[in-house]
């Protein structure tokens, strides 16, 4: 399945450039079936079809990660099994489901 910027629900914050010849796996964002490409950090897997990575926990305001390398804190998401992780830091895995808004738990396959 090609992965088709012109699809996604929203623009996303990342854009692809390069690099587009890799293969496209499958995951959950937020209970929804979204693509990326194998090698993608989560990321840049999920900043490729949303403009935001997650909200503030005590704000609310939308976030897109800072640093991207591990540092600063700020782009920590939940997966399914309610482990927390570094987005910028994580590699996508395929069938993995990854929750964005608030630390909710994700819902299941």
């Amino acid at each position: 399945m090609p992965l088709d910027p012109a699809t996604a629900p929203e623009p996303g914050q990342f854009q692809r450039l390069k690099a587009l010849d890799r293969p496209v796996i499958e995951f959950r964002l937020d209970g929804q079936l979204a693509y990326a490409l194998l090698g993608d950090t989560v990321m840049t897997a999920i900043l490729t079809q949303d403009a935001r990575l997650r909200c503030n926990e005590f704000s609310q305001l939308p976030r897109a990660g800072f640093c991207i390398m591990g540092a600063c804190q700020d782009c920590w998401v939940r997966l399914a099994d309610g482990r927390s992780i570094r987005a910028c830091q994580s590699l996508l895995e395929p069938g993995m489901s990854i929750c964005t808004d608030g630390g909710q738990r994700p819902p299941g396959p």
